[in-house]
């Protein structure tokens, strides 16, 4: 008797979003991988491995791909990220992952930017976490919290941060063709 479903070890068709980033010039790969993280050394270590046979393939690339960045690889994936509270204009992917500061008081917004300029100022670089599905309340419960690290510390949590962040966005690529 033979079965029409497929077994679990027989491979599935990429989807269509994951197969669009396949077969996809260079050019457009690399932009859409610099709207996902603004790491150049990143999107070069993903690009090389194209194509990906699956999902996990892809997010297994950008785990390996974020785990080799250096100090300053990092300081380029963070500064495509606006500040917590402050999502870019125009930026439907920004907007959607600090969904959790749209409905805090005006309080509450007040006290996240004075968090993130403290934290800029001892860290050098805007305060990341992977803010989707996060109320305001644990963002701002956060920043106080991280504030205090060390910056060996603080750079080893923005680095988990930023491959949180890389893997909700690769997957929604992965899933309809564009992280945005």
């Amino acid at each position: 008797m033979t079965s029409t479903s497929s077994s679990p070890s027989t491979p599935s068709a990429p989807s269509p979003g994951l197969a669009r980033f396949n077969t996809s010039e260079d050019g457009a790969a690399r932009a859409a991988l610099h709207e996902v993280c603004a790491s150049t050394a990143w999107g070069s270590a993903v690009l090389a491995r194209r194509p990906y046979a699956t999902v996990d393939a892809l997010l297994d690339a950008s785990d390996a791909a974020m785990a080799a960045l250096s100090t300053e690889d990092l300081a380029e994936a963070m500064a495509g990220h606006p500040p917590i509270g402050q999502p870019r204009p125009g930026d439907p992917a920004s907007s959607r992952e600090q969904s959790g500061m749209a409905a805090a008081t005006a309080e509450l917004g007040a006290e996240m930017l004075r968090l993130n300029l403290a934290y800029q100022e001892r860290f050098g670089h805007v305060f990341l976490i992977c803010a989707t599905g996060l109320t305001g309340e644990q963002m701002r419960d956060a920043a106080r919290a991280r504030i205090g690290n060390t910056p060996e510390r603080e750079r080893e949590i923005v680095r988990d941060q930023l491959g949180r962040i890389n893997r909700i966005r690769l997957a929604r690529l992965a899933d309809e063709g564009s992280p945005a």
